[in-house]
């Protein structure tokens, strides 16, 4: 398994921006990399995923066109670029990874299909 420490979470105002990131403590090249995130009293949701190599991406409806995924191989990082912000967006939000050097389908949206998590970072929107 893989160390992931996620960062940037903080209280932001409606329509704004936030970039979290998440650092691992090792190469992650060959894996797949997710944002999920759970707000309280509900279930984790899918929020992004992004290939190993960069060149495939995939959202949840609810954030496609404001959130965008990308990554670092050089730098062991994966970021989230959460733009035009809603109370809706307001959760826990947590990085995994899945290795996945094949390239090989898989559930991303399956919390289960990862097998390294961090601890998350909080996001509050405050309307």
């Amino acid at each position: 398994q893989v160390h992931l420490v996620e960062s940037g979470g903080e209280l932001v105002q409606v329509g704004g921006s936030l970039r979290l990131s998440c650092t691992a403590s090792e190469r992650i090249s060959e894996h797949a990399l997710a944002w999920l995130r759970q707000a309280p009293g509900k279930e984790r949701e899918f929020v992004a995923v992004i290939n190993w190599r960069g060149s495939i991406r995939d959202y949840a409806d609810s954030v496609k066109g404001r959130f965008t995924i990308s990554r670092d191989n050089a730098k062991n990082t994966v970021f989230l670029q959460m733009d035009s912000l809603k109370p809706s967006d307001t959760a826990v939000y947590s990085c995994a990874a899945h290795r996945n050097p094949f390239g090989e389908r898989f559930n991303s949206a399956d919390g289960q299909a990862y097998e390294s998590w961090g601890r998350g970072t909080q996001v509050i929107v405050s309307s």
